[in-house]
């Protein structure tokens, strides 16, 4: 019999997204523990509709399907208000702290992948499975493990795709849950606070004294100039990557958004217009809560199941190595301050599930313990320009072993 085919407007699927996230709110309200750990709204609402829709799979053999354009573009406002808050004056001193959050990165994806071979090679498989399962499905998340999935298909792994959908899925979820509560612990444990900054920011307005709706950025006025400035920088970043695709050079679509909000905001700053950071602060905030619910609940569950023990074993060992690393390495290499906390934050959430949920897990820990503008600046930088380039270089010189021919006797899955 055949299944049933289900597929939901952007319009529809942005009113299940915003009901997820209003009953993850809710039930985050209602669960004390769930707040204590820094559980993203968005995710518990999300994970809701995931059962949801596997529930349709299971037992009414039926195949869900939501809306993937809004989503994308929810996406690039994100990043765009992290480019407009990105004032380069304040950041002269972050040479440093990107270059070792690099290189931290680079350990990261080897071992990611040391760890992958050893549990598929345990499990009697190819170890180019491992690598599926390593940084390709963590540091890459669920297109890039698919993108490879593809290759190794190509050359006879015919569970390449589930393996690769699998583990790119469930580290999608154990990211989510992991980054929040350890960054929490890390900021508690050494008893970490923000350093203070001046705060100059105001609306475009000419000075004058505020009244209470403006200063608290609830202005018409700075909306609709905040929403002004984030439309202009989403188009530039779109031509900023079609001029870079015809040079040859492939941007993230997200990351070009971001780097045209750099662009926009030094301008401004450097002509002496004043920006009101609030509304666009706000409207960050909701951009990444609404599209990581509209990702999450997106999530094929039934993927996980068909293997599901190694790869539990393999995100276990995973999420210990990565703490590990971000702790005993990254957190201290980086002065063990605030910033440093809020960065192994975004660190883990890149490095175990992907940039919206490193993104997510930042936003969570700054509005509940204050700002922290270069963890986000650096973590934007790495976890998306940098590490897409650094994960197809290592998992190159990995295929290139003589462990990674095909006609290495292996099982063709797990």
């Amino acid at each position: 019999m055949a299944a049933d085919h289900v597929e939901f407007s952007e319009l529809a699927t942005l009113i299940i997204g915003l009901i997820a996230l209003l009953a993850g709110t809710r039930i985050r309200q209602m669960v004390p523990v769930l707040k204590r750990i820094d559980m993203p709204n968005a995710l518990i609402g999300a994970m809701i509709v995931a059962l949801l829709v596997l529930l349709a799979q299971v037992m009414f053999a039926t195949e869900v399907a939501f809306g993937t354009k809004l989503r994308d573009l929810l996406l690039l406002v994100f990043f765009t208000t992290i480019g407009l808050s990105a004032k380069l004056k304040a950041l002269r001193a972050g040479g440093r702290p990107l270059i070792i959050l690099c290189a931290v990165t680079v350990l990261l994806l080897v071992c990611q992948n040391l760890v992958g071979i050893g549990v598929a090679t345990a499990w009697g498989a190819h170890p180019f499975y491992g690598l599926l399962a390593g940084s390709l499905s963590f540091v890459g998340g669920p297109g890039t493990a698919l993108a490879w999935a593809k290759e190794a298909e190509a050359v006879g792994l015919q569970n390449a795709q589930a393996v690769g959908a699998g583990a790119a899925t469930l580290a999608v979820i154990t990211g989510a849950l992991v980054s929040g509560p350890i960054t929490g612990w890390l900021i508690g444990r050494h008893g970490l606070s923000p350093a203070a900054a001046p705060q100059t920011e105001v609306s475009f307005a000419e000075p004058q004294k505020e009244t209470p709706a403006a200063a608290s950025g609830g202005s018409l006025e700075s909306i609709l100039a905040t929403i002004l400035i984030v439309a202009v920088s989403v188009l530039l970043g779109d031509k900023l990557n079609s001029w870079a695709k015809d040079a040859g050079l492939l941007l993230p679509g997200f990351l070009s958004a971001m780097l045209a909000g750099v662009f926009l905001t030094n301008l401004v700053d450097w002509t002496r217009i004043r920006l009101d950071f609030e509304p666009i602060q706000k409207g960050g905030e909701v951009a990444l809560n609404l599209f990581l619910v509209l990702s999450l609940m997106s999530t094929k569950l039934i993927a996980v199941a068909a293997i599901l023990g190694p790869l539990f074993v393999n995100v276990l060992l995973q999420i210990m190595v990565i703490v590990a690393i971000a702790y005993f390495v990254l957190f201290r290499l980086l002065g063990r301050d605030y910033e440093a906390a809020v960065t192994v934050g975004g660190f883990l959430g890149f490095g175990i599930s992907s940039m919206p949920v490193a993104m997510a897990t930042m936003d969570e820990v700054a509005r509940r313990y204050g700002p922290a503008p270069k963890a986000f600046l650096l973590i934007t930088l790495a976890g998306s320009f940098f590490v897409d380039l650094a994960n197809a270089l290592v998992a190159k010189a990995f295929l290139a072993l003589p462990l990674f021919d095909m006609n290495t006797p292996g099982v063709p899955g797990y």
